[in-house]
């Protein structure tokens, strides 16, 4: 599983990975994070704001950091 955080590397980008490695260790379920802070590389997606995630090249929050709760739902897919 792949994991993406889409932005520029503020608190709010930070909080979102935080919240994600949470889950993931919940489930017991291993992923590898990459940090997209190039515009022209997260431009590439279809958000208008960050930060963003994205898993396995599916945007599934952007503009908001999601629940934990919500991060579960979407990794037990």
């Amino acid at each position: 599983m792949l994991i993406k955080v889409l932005g520029p590397g503020c608190a709010k980008c930070k909080r979102v990975e935080q919240l994600t490695r949470e889950a993931l260790a919940e489930l017991g379920l291993a992923a590898d994070f990459e940090h997209v802070t190039q515009l022209e590389q997260i431009m590439a997606y279809p958000i208008m704001t960050t930060p963003a995630l994205v898993v396995d090249e599916v945007v599934k929050c952007s503009g908001r950091i999601p629940s934990k709760d919500e991060i579960l739902g979407w990794l037990k897919q």
